[in-house]
């Protein structure tokens, strides 16, 4: 009994951990949607997550190598949009263009990898919410 209650109280912990992570996460992923005014493309935060995904030209976001600045390319924030009526079903969006990747501050570089990365974690989590959500459906269905 005692094994079934540290197992309980683990899973408890770890969810528990998440959701302070989650909630941390979308104060700082509100912070960079200002500062690097991608509220100008979207002037509601939430609208972000209607992207598929998000990735970053001009610099790896590879575990591997982060945050290494690709030569001679530019650092812009793509956004990519699914449409499943459209002739062409995706569309890359930009939501920031920041110049020659090897141009840009530090500083400025750092704040838009996080970004990427921190959006990628929130979308994560909503994509589970709505698997969630989808699966409760089914079981509604089930005979």
């Amino acid at each position: 009994m005692s094994s079934a209650l540290d197992r309980l109280k683990n899973l408890t912990a770890k969810i528990s951990s998440y959701e302070v992570a989650r909630k941390e996460n979308m104060e700082i992923l509100k912070e960079l949607y200002k500062t690097l005014e991608i509220d100008n493309k979207h002037s509601e935060f939430e609208e972000i997550f209607a992207y598929k995904a998000m990735n970053l030209s001009g610099v790896s976001l590879s575990d591997e190598d982060l945050g290494t600045v690709r030569e001679g390319k530019y650092m812009q924030i793509i956004a990519i949009k699914y449409n499943p009526n459209a002739k062409t079903k995706s569309q890359n969006i930009s939501l920031g263009y920041f110049g020659r990747a090897e141009k840009v501050d530090e500083k400025v570089k750092n704040s838009i990898i996080t970004f990427v990365l921190r959006w990628r974690f929130e979308k994560s989590f909503k994509t589970l919410e709505h698997y969630h959500d989808m699966i409760g459906s089914v079981k509604k269905l089930d005979v």
